[in-house]
């Protein structure tokens, strides 16, 4: 398989985890399905492919998107950060509380800055970075919010609650075993947080999943995985003459035909993005003229991709209370 394939076959990982994991709109998971089936039907690739390990890349692609970004550099030893002043800490004091604030009103943006200015003002509070990082997860910035854990973690190493950010933050870029491991670090130190122990459970849980997968078992995968189809059965689809007939039908359209020629014309590899907005709006429009033409099968295919098997999940949003 050409790397291109590759590469595309990782974004279809990647979209069927979104589906999974990401708080999406019903409109916006139907968008994603079906950009999933064009980038299958366009490249050739399958589901199938996802459980052959000669296909499959080593790591996420948000995780290598992440490493391929330029980010601030951010110092590993707080050995040379120097003492602040009384004065100093009651500054940074206020601007915690400030960010703690903003984080109650949803404005993750404007906490950051806070717990930035607090951070610049006394670098020896394990309490600032922590509460940073967790500003970071609500941006989906889930790399810088490993380093400021890492950096909580320097500074007091028996902090439970920056093991349980880390955890969430690697959960987030489906980095699963090292999640279990912080949140089993997490429940060490504070054994009666049930946060953290349902937090656990749930990694463990998507590590059985995975493990599942990998042999093979990619037929019903349950509620917890990331990269099933929701139960959808694809075979029995492409052998529904009124799907078919109606694709066709669709595919007559001139707009959609422009949309579609504009991704095949090299629209994916552009860097702004495009692409997969382009994608994105191929898929809305698929799903509207469906919709208008034959709701009753669009209900149909909506009760296919419901996945009966879903799982009580626990915390796994970051949502607990800064300090």
């Amino acid at each position: 398989m050409s790397h291109v394939k590759r590469l595309v076959l990782s974004i279809v990982q990647f979209l069927r985890q979104q589906l999974q994991t990401a708080d999406l709109s019903a409109d916006a998971k139907e968008s994603v399905e079906v950009a999933v089936q064009c980038l299958e039907t366009a490249y050739g690739v399958s589901v199938e492919d996802l459980s052959n390990e000669s296909l499959v890349v080593s790591r996420p692609l948000l995780e290598i998107f992440g490493d391929a970004l330029p980010r601030e550099h951010v110092q590993t030893s707080h050995e040379n950060v120097p003492e602040p002043t009384e004065a100093q800490k009651a500054e940074a004091e206020k601007y915690k509380q400030e960010g703690n604030n903003m984080m109650k009103i949803e404005m993750y943006t404007a906490a950051l800055e806070c717990y930035t200015k607090a951070i610049s003002l006394d670098g020896l509070n394990a309490v600032y970075y922590c509460n940073r990082a967790a500003a970071h997860s609500k941006l989906d910035n889930h790399l810088d919010a490993i380093e400021d854990c890492k950096r909580a973690l320097e500074i007091d190493p028996k902090y439970s609650k920056a093991y349980g950010r880390i955890g969430l933050a690697y959960a987030s870029l489906n980095q699963h075993q090292k999640a279990k491991e912080c949140y089993q670090k997490a429940v060490e130190l504070d054994p009666e947080n049930q946060s953290y122990v349902n937090n656990l459970r749930v990694a463990e849980e998507k590590l059985r999943d995975m493990a599942s997968l990998g042999n093979g078992d990619m037929r019903r995968p349950s509620g917890g995985g990331g990269g099933g189809g929701g139960g959808l059965d694809f075979g029995s689809l492409l052998n529904n003459p009124t799907l078919m007939n109606m694709a066709a039908t669709l595919m007559q359209d001139p707009n959609m035909q422009n949309i579609m020629s504009g991704l095949m014309s090299g629209g994916l590899s552009q860097n702004t993005g495009g692409g997969l907005d382009a994608l994105l709006q191929a898929g809305q429009q698929l799903a509207s003229q469906m919709q208008a033409a034959n709701p009753e099968l669009v209900e149909q295919l909506r009760r296919q991709m419901n996945n009966p098997n879903d799982r009580n999940s626990s915390n796994q949003d970051g949502t607990e209370r800064n300090n």
